[in-house]
């Protein structure tokens, strides 16, 4: 007997910036055709965000609910803290697991094992449509023989680097043969987003990324399909969105607006009206598992960060959504980089405790083409060699106008114009700090930065050293 309880598919893409998707104002033209019309079948969020804008760190707070210095995952690596998640949760309250791709980056816990998985070297180097629908169709078949309802996490390995046609693709995997796009872009077709320069090179680049954003496009497509054959669209809440922005500079692994803003498309058809469109409540990662727990009629879990963002699922209002809390910790090269930010619709505060002026921020935004390209272009134009110097040494604090300035052109923290601004965000930025036990906290003060920051960095350091010992001496005995 099938059960009443609602189906869960969510659906993620890798690196897919925000408004790279035709719903969210994207004009590389036909780029998302079924990401758009899930779009239209649903509910868009224009302030919806994720709370860390690296993969297996972001997908961790959705598993869990808590911010990273509270689950265990501030980097590439499981979590050693024993906390609910909502696979676990989920299969306890009777549904069946399975998740397609990006398998080690969204289980927490490395002893959990899902009731069905596949990960990327069995999905076409996570990049092929045809594989995710197959393996979708197979477990949505056995959870209907079981009566039970599924929770399934589909994750595209698009548009991640290597991106379609590129150069990187070419020396990762020269013996595979990857199901190519839908539609490969040109240079001239694609729209260049305000934060990076419009040069050739980053064109060239952009245009292999827009090709594996059609690819991830097709993906999503062939698993929504997947579904409508199965019957059981209806009651199968469907969420899409991206773990993050696009892996060029001032995007991933960054707290700019670029950094954290997601496409997250909500799909009820039981529950939610088509063509809905919330401009007005902020949605974050930590939110997901309340949602979910709560749409599925199952007990809250304890001490979680986020709030159950359903009502406004149907429809209704939501206080205290007016802003968002975001973060950043270490990069996949275990280099700690720790920011804070915290964005409303008018403007953004980052705090860069890292940032002294010698420290050199790395990150893979710096591979490929375009910040190669950035630092030629920097010799003969001064306003790329300042976005070039700014993305590696950055500065304390940063304040944006992000209705004027969502692409963080010019940081007004220094403009007396706006100081009373400054310290309420950083007041606010600081509130928030306290409330959550950030390690942070005592490096900013009401006025700005503080000399705590040489102990906390040195500390971060030592965390770093202590994450590559680890992660050698696995790879040693393996």
């Amino acid at each position: 007997m099938a059960s009443t309880r609602p189906n869960v598919v969510l659906i993620t893409a890798d690196d897919l910036n925000w408004n790279s998707v035709g719903a969210f104002g994207c004009k590389t033209p036909d780029v998302t055709p079924n990401i758009d019309r899930l779009a239209s079948q649903g509910i868009r969020f224009c302030n919806g965000h994720v709370t860390i804008a690296v993969c297996q760190p972001s997908r961790g707070v959705l598993a869990t609910g808590r911010y990273p210095h509270r689950n265990g995952m501030e980097g590439f690596h499981h979590s050693d803290v024993q906390i609910p998640t909502v696979m676990q949760c989920l299969r306890d309250g009777g549904y069946t697991t399975g998740i397609l791709g990006k398998l080690g980056h969204s289980t927490p816990h490395a002893s959990y094992r899902w009731d069905m998985q596949y990960d990327m070297d069995e999905l076409g180097k996570g990049r092929s449509p045809e594989l995710y629908a197959k393996y979708a169709r197979e477990f949505i078949k056995k959870a209907a023989q079981s009566g039970k309802p599924f929770y399934l996490m589909a994750n595209s390995h698009d548009p991640h680097r290597p991106f379609h046609g590129s150069n990187q693709e070419q020396n990762a995997w020269p013996d595979a043969v990857l199901r190519p796009p839908s539609r490969v872009y040109a240079p001239e077709e694609v729209e260049v987003p305000g934060f990076l320069p419009d040069i050739p090179d980053v064109r060239l680049e952009l245009a292999e990324y827009f090709s594996s954003v059609g690819r991830c496009d097709d993906t999503v497509g062939a698993i929504m399909a997947a579904l409508e054959e199965a019957n059981c669209s209806d009651n199968t809440l469907v969420m899409f969105l991206s773990d993050n922005g696009m892996a060029f500079p001032f995007a991933k692994t960054n707290c700019y607006l670029h950094s954290t803003k997601t496409p997250w498309i909500v799909r009820w058809p039981d529950k939610i009206a088509p063509g809905q469109v919330d401009k007005r409540h902020f949605i974050s990662g930590i939110d997901f598992l309340p949602t979910v727990m709560e749409a599925c009629g199952l007990p809250p879990v304890p001490d979680t960060d986020g709030t159950s963002f359903l009502p406004l699922l149907l429809e209704a209002k939501q206080s205290g959504r007016d802003c968002v809390f975001t973060q950043f910790h270490e990069t996949a090269g275990v280099k700690r980089y720790p920011m804070r930010c915290v964005q409303n619709s008018q403007f953004g505060y980052i705090f860069n405790p890292w940032s002294d002026g010698e420290r050199l921020f790395r990150n893979e935004s710096q591979s490929g083409r375009t910040f190669e390209a950035m630092r030629k272009a920097a010799e003969s134009d001064v306003k790329i060699a300042q976005r070039v110097e700014l993305f590696l040494h950055r500065v304390p604090e940063e304040l944006y106008d992000v209705q004027d300035d969502p692409d963080a052109q010019y940081n007004l923290i220094d403009n007396p114009d706006y100081a009373e601004v400054a310290d309420r965000m950083r007041g606010k930025l600081r509130d928030w700090m306290k409330c959550v036990n950030d390690p942070a906290l005592e490096t900013l003060k009401s006025d700005g930065p503080n000399h705590g920051v040489v102990a906390f960095m040195a500390d971060q350091e030592a965390k770093a050293a202590v994450r590559l010992e680890t992660r050698r001496q696995k790879r040693q005995n393996a």
